[in-house]
């Protein structure tokens, strides 16, 4: 591996994870809901899980899509149905209480394991860790070449960490400018139509 390989993995990892998509998009609403503190686990949640995934996948994982065709459908739908109810959950949120640990109309912040889950169905996430794997992990004997996926899925769990603390740290900043009901509402709309379109390439 040369330094042009680390440095252009880095340059994908950053392009892909910094831009908006569902994991950004509730780690912005859970800033604004329940503060920094309250939505770390969620943040390592969706690094641990990611990579993960991306390492599992590199290993052969995807070859059971092409073993058993349904389980694409299944994760499809499932993903699209999940994406549309967090869609709709924010969209007819309450407005945030200051001085108190507002919910946005959530209970809770997302636990670690939930956000780590969530990532089996994250359609972006998909399209991340597959792109990356085909671009930037070469087949040795027929499988991927392991330190070449080790270091794939490592960069991305350590962009995926500032990235994170940003987009969290943004809806932070965006809490008492959304205590006002005309801008919580054009928020709520906002975010919610934002999920809803990153769903038309997969439909």
């Amino acid at each position: 591996m040369t330094l042009d390989f680390f440095l252009a993995i880095f340059l994908f990892c950053f392009a892909s994870c910094a831009t908006p998509g569902p994991n950004n998009l509730m780690l912005l609403a859970s800033g604004v809901n329940f503060g920094f503190k309250r939505t770390l686990p969620h943040m390592m949640g969706i690094n641990f899980g990611f990579g993960v995934m991306v390492f599992l996948v590199g290993l052969g994982l995807a070859k059971l899509f092409d073993i058993y065709p349904a389980l694409h459908a299944i994760m499809k739908w499932g993903s699209i149905a999940f994406m549309l109810y967090l869609s709709w959950k924010i969209a007819t949120a309450e407005a945030p209480k200051l001085g108190s640990d507002p919910n946005l109309g959530l209970a809770k912040p997302m636990h670690w394991w939930q956000a780590a889950m969530f990532q089996w169905i994250n359609p972006k996430g998909w399209v991340m860790g597959l792109s990356a794997i085909s671009a930037y992990v070469p087949e040795q004997n027929g499988s991927a070449s392991m330190p070449h996926l080790g270091v794939l899925a490592f960069m991305f769990i350590l962009v995926n960490i500032p990235v994170g603390m940003v987009w969290t740290l943004f809806g932070v900043r965006l809490r008492t400018w959304l205590a006002d009901d005309t801008h919580r509402r054009w928020f709520n709309y906002g975010m919610a139509t934002t999920l809803v379109l990153s769903l038309v390439p997969m439909i």
